[in-house]
């Protein structure tokens, strides 16, 4: 298996915990599980897979620790690094479900990178989010608020597939 690295966003430390938790059941050491808002972007280079987790806030916005570092690594080539997205929401914000990781989606997709872990998000009613992307979410989908009683199933379903790698 390929050395993993964790990079989230995290303004209430829900999505802190969902890399945590990710981390902890793919084996990852805590020293490869980074915060976007202190980490520098370079570091992406040491890892082969990359998880890339996020909130989603106002209307519809990535969390704001992730527009610097996007912005940084738009600027990098990704190719070889397998790239998984993490999505953490509300579906009571039914317009705007999880969009933020559809927006590290759009900025990365041309970056070269592979993406990896698109799982299903049907359990959650929503009316439109930027996270599914010709039909199908671009990661794994998650709403802690509602429904954290699925997180860890669905993060187990997903791992099948993205642990892999």
């Amino acid at each position: 298996m390929k050395k993993f690295g964790i990079f989230y966003g995290s303004q209430t430390g829900t999505t802190a915990d969902i890399a945590a938790r990710i981390a902890k059941k793919l084996g990852v050491d805590a020293a490869d599980v980074h915060n976007v808002a202190t980490a520098a972007p370079s570091t992406v280079g040491d890892y082969e897979n990359l998880i890339f987790a996020t909130s989603t806030w106002g209307s519809g916005d990535v969390e704001v620790d992730w527009l610097d570092f996007l912005d940084a690594l738009k600027a990098m080539d990704l190719r070889g690094h397998r790239v998984a997205l993490v999505g953490v929401g509300d579906e009571t914000m039914a317009d705007t479900f999880c969009s933020g990781v559809g927006i590290i989606y759009e900025k990365l997709k041309n970056s070269g990178a592979y993406f990896i872990g698109s799982y299903p998000a049907d359990v959650y009613k929503f009316n439109h989010s930027d996270a599914i992307v010709d039909g199908q979410p671009v990661g794994l989908l998650l709403d802690e608020t509602n429904h954290a009683d699925l997180t860890d199933g669905r993060i187990d379903g997903w791992l099948l597939n993205v642990g892999q790698y």
